[in-house]
């Protein structure tokens, strides 16, 4: 019988054709998600999209660097850090790097302990995510005054090439807003998870079915996400 009914559809579809054709093409995605939820499914779109947005940002950057004609800043000089009259090159950005992938894999503890139904662990783990994905921002917003303070703005800088500010400004702070919007979330859930909401099925805001940790997951999915762009900003900003 399941044969007949998908021969029957295979024909139907086949039949259609125009707008006909295309809305049984569109209707015919939800077998490729057919075992994955709505949620982790709407997440992995979304990231999609924004592996897109970020992908034009640093082929822009790069485009940006290499038609310029004027000397582009050295990162070993204009992000070095001064500490007791020595000056240690990328010493901020080597920290905030190890700060952000450590939140990564607490974030993957998280998810751990969440397929384990330990809720409290999960929460404190989320908890310590959020709070390294804190420490992060606030250390980026320290570079941010140091070069605003140092003459660095969006339309020029005191080193080369104007397109520095510009590129540095707007892809580090749509970077820094996806850290920030995560941790945000973090706190959310993990106040959730802490409570109990998904062990009593309590309804609410991200709150799904009795049981389900999925939205740990989710999270987990976005915030590795987060930490990967890093990596390639990492790579193109401060060490070409």
């Amino acid at each position: 019988m399941a044969e007949i009914s998908l021969r029957n559809e295979a024909e139907e579809i086949g039949q259609s054709s125009g707008l006909a054709s295309i809305a049984a093409d569109l209707s015919s995605d939800q077998r490729a998600f057919k075992n994955v939820s709505w949620g982790k499914a709407m997440m992995w779109i979304f990231l999609l999209s924004d592996t897109f947005v970020f992908s034009c940002f640093l082929i822009s950057y790069m485009t940006a660097r290499m038609s310029t004609t004027v000397p582009w800043p050295n990162p070993s000089e204009v992000f070095s850090l001064e500490i007791g009259g020595t000056t240690f090159p990328l010493l901020l950005i080597a920290i905030m790097t190890f700060v952000l992938i450590s939140s990564s894999g607490t974030m993957a503890m998280a998810v751990n302990f969440g397929y384990r139904r330990d809720r409290r662990t999960t929460a404190v783990l989320m908890l310590l995510t959020a709070v390294l994905g804190a420490t992060f921002v606030g250390m980026q917003a320290f570079e941010w005054s140091k070069l605003i303070h140092e003459g660095v703005r969006p339309w020029e800088n005191p080193w080369g090439a104007a397109q520095f500010g510009s590129s540095f400004f707007m892809i580090t702070g749509f970077h820094g807003t996806h850290v920030t919007i995560g941790v945000i979330f973090l706190i959310a859930i993990a106040r959730k998870v802490w409570r109990g909401d998904y062990d009593t099925g309590r309804r609410g805001f991200f709150t799904s079915r009795r049981g389900n940790y999925e939205y740990v997951e989710i999270m987990g999915l976005y915030w590795h996400f987060v930490d990967l762009v890093w990596v390639f900003i990492f790579a193109f900003f401060y060490l070409w």
